[in-house]
């Protein structure tokens, strides 16, 4: 990674130029269009409907025509944008989960999510669908059937997962900007394999209804992955607030950033196995914020870990439930689905309720005693991945066997799911390259509502250390 343009290519100077008249909703969608076909072996993008976007770039260029305030004050807008094959829904881009089986039962009804909306009053223009794996269930991008989503950086490596489609399509530059779902580390981990920021935000920040699939007892969180940390802010700033349930609406901009704040330090934890690279990235990370004239404090890593780890386990029964359900809801056979998954599947049926409801109890606990080491820190450095972004096939789907499985998922990324279960915002930011060239994510834990917080300690960590992507971003005028 070399010294960034002093003129930031991002989602917010794509805008801008459409503003200024340089380019235009359809030229970009185009262009879109076109890098999504060149870089087609990445696998990033699994459904398309570009008549339909088309049709939206065509309007969104009338108001912009117009001068109208749909189009002027739209912070994003006229950019063309990946929805993710999981999550809350755009009309037109019905979600299948990167399961065929789902793909053969999803109906289109036409009608946004409530997420979807604020996307598209954000300017975006969305005209497909982002490759995830099978439910959500492994941190590599490779479904049954294809594509097999692969690293821009590196393309034998994963772009991560399960929003990894998106985190390739933003790193090959096919978009500025996509959607992200974060339930145990979705769009942080693949932001980290992929040189991006992505934002887990607070819990109910964001709108998840009004159908809420993507539920999941309250650990999942909607945003997106970009380049750039303005571009994550603004997005956070577009889309929070007022999500009608089932949560209080969070202040993400509830903390006072005047003076120095108090930062812990985490690069390594007892039990926890990280990477001498990626150790070192999260103390870099921290002697920067310390350069900036924040503080650095100790806090009980053992008792992060502890955490963290306790956090894992609340998520697996989460997920094993939800899919339980949701099968059996739709009446998907296990032969329809892969070893893994069915496994999974088995597991949740299995599950007495008694056993989630101690889930969800020990969820309450882990929220609490994250909010009791927030008393000594008002944000926690920790590593995203523990080493680079794993392999392509790292993750196979046919072993059947979840205890190998959610237990790969935790060495892989360790201190993922916590933020999901604690209900805190968490984001990662790139810091640097390990020897092969291959960026290192850092993860910024916050407090409840401290979302802008994290952003503010991101934006000094990514201004010292600067991405210079492989790709350009398509139609980004020169």
């Amino acid at each position: 990674m070399t010294a960034a343009s002093p003129s930031p290519a991002d989602a917010t100077a794509l805008a801008d130029a459409v503003r200024r008249g340089e380019t235009t909703a359809g030229a970009l969608l185009e262009a879109a269009l076109a890098r999504a076909a060149e870089t087609e072996a990445l696998g990033a993008i699994t459904f398309a409907a570009p008549d339909l976007a088309r049709e939206d770039a065509a309007r969104f260029d009338m108001f912009a025509a117009r001068r109208s305030p749909r189009a002027t004050r739209a912070p994003f807008g006229g950019l063309p944008f990946l929805m993710k094959d999981l999550g809350n829904a755009a009309r037109g881009l019905p979600p299948a989960a990167g399961s065929p089986a789902i793909r053969r039962r999803v109906t289109d009804d036409g009608v946004d999510s409530a997420l979807a909306r604020r996307f598209r009053r954000a300017g975006l223009v969305p005209f497909a669908l982002s490759t995830t794996p099978e439910f959500g269930l492994a941190l590599t991008s490779e479904p049954p059937g294809g594509p097999v989503a692969r690293n821009p950086w590196d393309p034998a490596r994963s772009p991560g997962g399960s929003s990894g489609g998106a985190a390739a399509a933003v790193a090959a530059g096919i978009v500025a900007i996509a959607h992200g779902t974060d339930a145990a580390g979705s769009t942080r981990v693949p932001a980290a394999a992929c040189g991006l920021v992505g934002l887990k935000p607070s819990r109910g920040a964001t709108p998840n209804g009004p159908a809420f699939g993507n539920h999941l007892m309250g650990i999942a969180g909607e945003l997106v992955l970009a380049r750039a940390v303005r571009d994550v802010r603004t997005a956070l700033l577009a889309l929070s607030g007022a999500a009608e349930g089932p949560f209080a609406d969070p202040d993400v901009d509830g903390f006072d950033l005047d003076g120095p704040l108090r930062i812990a330090v985490v690069p390594t934890a007892p039990g926890v196995a990280i990477g001498d690279e990626q150790a070192a990235a999260v103390e870099t990370a921290g002697r920067i914020l310390e350069a900036a004239g924040h503080r650095l404090v100790p806090v009980d890593a053992g008792a992060l870990a502890d955490l963290a780890a306790r956090a894992g386990r609340i998520a697996r029964a989460i997920f094993s439930a939800s899919l339980a359900g949701w099968m059996d809801g739709l009446g998907v056979s296990d032969d329809e689905i892969s070893p893994n998954a069915a496994a999974v599947r088995a597991e949740g049926a299995a599950m007495p309720a008694a056993a989630l409801f101690a889930a969800d109890r020990d969820g309450v606990l882990v929220a609490h005693g994250l909010w009791r080491l927030f008393e000594h820190a008002d944000a926690i450095l920790t590593p995203v991945l523990a080493g680079p972004p794993p392999l392509v096939g790292a993750f196979p789907p046919d072993h059947g066997d979840p205890d190998r499985l959610f237990a790969q998922m935790a060495a892989t990324a360790p201190f993922a799911a916590l933020a999901n279960v604690g209900a805190v915002p968490a984001l990662s930011v790139p810091c640097g390259a390990d020897r092969g060239g291959l960026p290192i994510g850092v993860q910024i834990l916050a407090p409840i509502g401290g979302d802008m917080l994290a952003l503010a300690l991101a934006d000094l960590v990514a201004a010292e250390r600067p991405v210079v992507f492989p790709h350009a971003i398509a139609g980004m005028p020169t």
